[in-house]
């Protein structure tokens, strides 16, 4: 079969976008969901657009995404007629070799990489057949930074076209309490703010955007092309003067250190700005701006400087003097009548302001340099690496240096390399209405230093990312994860110590212990902020290093990245898609072969009759037969191939003449036929056309048991498993025995539909009982009916009813209960979006299958538990999302799919 490899490009801006240049009139969005998952500060966000090609002609569909500049994308996949294709993150050699020769043989191609350091954009298209459907699944990792006192959490949208089914869902579980949240952004004001709805209960927070059609096109910025904005949830947590929030679990901690009601510490700050010619008009007057209203807010026991330059330097004062009314006037003045002109020295301009710096030592204060330029250096000492040595030998790690890199015609990377050798960051700052506010919010982040050489210490603790900083500032964090040796936490013990004023302050775990998080963290999550933290930094280092060094550097970056699956500078994401392999298009001779005639045969698995049972035609006197094959009885009673002569073993087909094609969804429902037909053999019964005997297989279908087929997904497996469950059952859903939760659900008699009601015991006293037509929340003998949608809380469970679905927090675990309709019959389904990181759950959605895949010529096996399995190429309705989707799925037994007998599965009671 040929392969396409589909494509993407990394650019990036602020945050997730679905952008792309539709003609409505020839595709459309129908769907567009961005669901955001923050457990500990790290967001995990998945962006999933379903769109439907209405032409009658192939169309190539565009996905294009934009997100914030400090995440990874970790994961990409399409799907397509009901199979999906994942993307591989592999080394950029490997994903440009296999670009290449994908281009070479003519085929669509194309990468997912990063572009530069800066900034990241995600790009695809994809050919779709007419009135076919395509769905992109976009996920990506980000730790929220704090600034200013609070995380930002910013969704930024641009569909190109209003979207009928769009919407925001994020959720927030801290477990140091959340102190207060809230909704920003051009998207939440005016005609748009009452699709916001805001639900923030202790340690837990929901915000979901439900724009309609109508809002979409009428807010600010909006219009016939649908929205164009941000949405910001600003939040943060409850806080002491401790030792801060230590999260450990599966042998990683994960340390956030932000002590409260501290005394800021007097600054010492000289203000270096760039006057040259480059600077001339608007940047030149946000700058001076933005410097007045920086010196409104010096305090009174702060000492400042301010110099300009361009090829020579200019001092309002030589030496550093005290923040008073006066002096701050005069200052002003001076920034009021900075002049651009003339070319760029860099060099002197830094090492005078370090010069400024080492002349005024003062104990008990915190020392800043800030460089504002906006061009490469021209005049003076052009070198980029003499000037970074020049300025690493002057500043000599006493103070740190932070680089404002105005526009974009800066070197940013030299700005960024002389910052961090000098403790410091770079930022850009971007030419627009806004730089002056910019300008002001980037000097607000490091106005009021609390502490100074900060140094975290764990005792028990290995690999640890960053535990060394210069300075510690009001409103930020400190962030440091590592793995805990052996996994002892009774040896791990984390201590920080830093310099307040002039005295020394140590802080432990005297009065606070170090506990296990255990069930407050989603499985894996600690290791993967340590491989966020560990990679972001290494690349860090690495901007700094040359020769062996910086080779040594980049493999750990590679390792990581490739074990964890980020993009980025490193690495690439590929997508391969088979072209071909579903549909066949054959010839049948009409009758007697007289008159030829057509009828296509779709190998279309939505379609699949029942094993057992099949429906075939003669070509003679337009007779119909319907006979039942053989079944052979796999392993544990496993239905097995049909064994139809003449038909592939791997492949199921379903035949429509081209005049009695069915038409709609209640025409495809009319000729699916997933029940079970448990007789041996059946003699062969004839019908005079396709209608009776499609009407005589649904009465014999409706005389046999209901049968619900369930999905089980495996990590890195493109196809899930799937199994059926014939008749009655109540099923053990979930249990976490170290919570004393279950959750049970009681099928429906809906053929291949959900559950009639779902119910969650927490402990003994609260329970939630769901049905599609009410919640009902119970705690001790109080009894509370959901009917609106305000939240319901109950001990530690808190319930909140949406559209077509009703989101439940219950202690450390969080399941969505989507409300699914079929011919008129509603049925629920329920999905965990928050595993706890206990690892004796138990119950079919606990269950993470692992199987191989052996291919053979004829048919298909699995390895599973060391066990060779026959399977069948077949499908279901993935009822995880909404609305759900067709999947291809390798049918076998429950008891396979399970790894134990479906009866474990059962209870007597919901």
């Amino acid at each position: 079969m040929g392969r396409a490899v589909v494509q993407v490009t990394l650019f990036g801006l602020l945050l997730a976008l679905a952008a792309s240049q539709p003609n409505k009139d020839n595709w459309d969005i129908y769907s567009f969901h961005i669901n955001s998952t923050v457990i500990g500060r790290y967001a995990t966000t998945v962006i999933t657009s379903r769109v439907a090609n209405r032409m009658n002609e192939s169309k190539e569909i565009e996905f294009h995404v934009q997100i914030p500049k400090n995440a990874f994308i970790s994961k990409f996949r399409m799907f397509i007629d009901g199979q999906v294709y994942d993307g591989v993150v592999k080394t950029k050699e490997q994903a440009q070799q296999q670009y290449t020769q994908a281009v070479s043989r003519g085929e669509s191609a194309g990468i997912v990489s990063s572009v530069g350091r800066t900034m990241e954009e995600f790009k695809t298209s994809v050919t779709v057949a007419a009135h076919k459907k395509v769905t992109f699944e976009l996920t990506y990792e980000e730790l929220l930074k704090r600034t200013r006192g609070k995380y930002e959490l910013q969704i930024h949208t641009r569909p190109m076209q209003p979207v009928k089914d769009f919407k925001v869902d994020v959720y927030i579980y801290e477990k140091a309490g959340i102190s207060f949240i809230d909704v920003k952004g051009g998207l939440s004001t005016k005609a748009l703010a009452n699709a916001i709805t805001k639900t923030h209960a202790d340690n837990k927070a929901w915000v979901y955007f439900y724009p309609t059609v109508d809002q979409q096109k009428t807010c600010d910025s909006c219009g016939e092309q649908g929205m164009n904005g941000d949405l910001v949830i600003v939040y943060d947590v409850n806080r002491d003067t401790g030792l801060g929030d230590i999260k450990t679990s599966d042998g990683y901690f994960v340390h956030h250190f932000a002590p409260s009601s501290l005394p800021r510490i007097p600054k010492n700050i000289v203000f270096i700005i760039d006057q040259s010619g480059s600077m001339s008009g608007r940047k030149m007057e946000q700058t001076r701006i933005a410097l007045v209203h920086i010196l409104n807010d010096l305090a009174g026991d702060d000492f400042f400087g301010v110099i300009s330059f361009d090829s020579q330097i200019f001092h309002w004062k030589r030496e550093l003097v005290q923040a008073t009314s006066v002096n701050l006037e005069e200052a002003k003045e001076f920034a009021r009548n900075i002049m651009e002109r003339g070319a760029t020295d860099i060099n002197a301009a830094v090492l005078e302001g370090a010069r400024m710096l080492n002349a005024h030592p003062r104990e008990g204060s915190a020392s800043i340099l800030i460089l504002l330029t906006d061009g490469d250096p021209t005049s003076g000492v052009t070198n980029f690496e003499i000037i970074q040595s020049n300025v690493r030998r002057a500043i000599a790690g006493k103070f740190p240096l932070y680089c404002l890199g105005f526009g974009f015609d800066v070197k940013f990377e030299f700005l960024e390399k002389m910052s961090l050798e000098n403790n410091g960051v770079a930022r850009r700052i971007y030419e627009d209405s806004d730089a002056d506010v910019q300008l002001k919010g980037f000097y607000e982040e490091v106005a009021t230093p609390l502490l100074t050489d900060v140094t975290m210490i764990y005792l028990g603790g290995t690999n640890l990312t960053q535990t060394n900083f210069s300075q510690y500032y009001n409103g930020s964090e400190i962030v440091v994860a590592g793995e805990i040796m052996d996994n002892d936490i009774e040896t791990f013990s984390p201590q920080v110590v830093a310099i307040s004023s002039s005295r020394t302050l140590t802080f432990s775990t005297t009065n606070t212990s170090v506990e296990p998080s255990t069930g407050t963290v989603t499985v894996g999550l600690l290791q993967r902020v340590w491989a966020y933290l560990t990679v972001k930094q290494l690349l860090e280092k690495e901007l700094l290093l040359s020769g062996a060094e910086k080779e040594k550097v980049k493999k750990e970056v590679l390792e990581l990245s490739l074990k964890y699956s980020f993009v980025t500078p490193l690495t690439s994401m590929v997508v391969t898609k088979p072209e071909g392999e579903k549909t066949q298009v054959l010839h049948k001779p009409k009758e007697g072969g007289a008159r030829k005639s057509q009828m296509h045969m779709h190998f279309n698995p939505m379609l699949a009759p029942t094993p057992g049972l099949h429906g075939s035609y003669s070509t003679t006197g337009r007779r119909f037969t319907l006979q039942s094959a053989p079944v052979s009885a796999g392993p544990r009673g496993r239905p097995g191939q049909s064994g139809l002569k003449g038909l592939p073993e791997a492949d199921m087909i379903s035949y429509f003449s081209p005049t009695n094609r069915p038409k709609g969804e209640r025409g495809i429902q009319r000729a699916r036929l997933h029940h079970i037909v448990h007789s041996a053999l059946m003699p062969s019964v004839p019908y005079n056309n396709a209608e009776e005997a499609l009407h005589s297989l649904k009465e014999m279908a409706t005389s046999a048991p209901v049968s619900h087929r369930f999905l089980l997904k495996a990590e890195n497996r493109s196809q899930p498993l799937c199994f059926d469950i014939t008749g009655d059952a109540i099923l053990k859903l979930f249990h976490h025995p170290s919570r004393e939760l279950y959750m049970n659900g009681e099928l429906d008699s809906v053929t291949n539909g959900g559950f009639k009601k779902i119910v969650i015991h927490v402990r003994s006293d609260q329970h939630v009982e769901v049905d599609t037509d009410e919640i009902t929340v119970r705690e001790g003998q109080s009894t509370t009916r959901h009917t609106g949608q305000d939240p319901i809380t109950a001990g530690r469970v808190t319930v909140i009813k949406r559209d077509k679905e009703i989101d439940i927090a219950a202690e450390d675990i969080r399941v969505v209960i989507l409300v699914h309709e079929k011919d008129g019959n509603k049925f629920l389904w329920p999905v965990i979006r928050q595993m706890p990181s206990a690892n004796n759950t138990e119950g079919i959605l606990a269950l993470k299958p692992e199987y191989e895949e052996k291919l053979g010529r004829r048919r298909t096996k699995l390895k599973i538990n060391n066990h060779e399995i026959p399977t069948t190429s077949s499908s279901a309705d993935d009822y995880n999302i909404s609305p759900p989707l067709g999947s291809s799925c390798w049918l076998v037994s429950p008891d396979h799919a399970l790894q134990r007998p479906l009866q474990d599965f059962r209870t007597a009671q919901i």
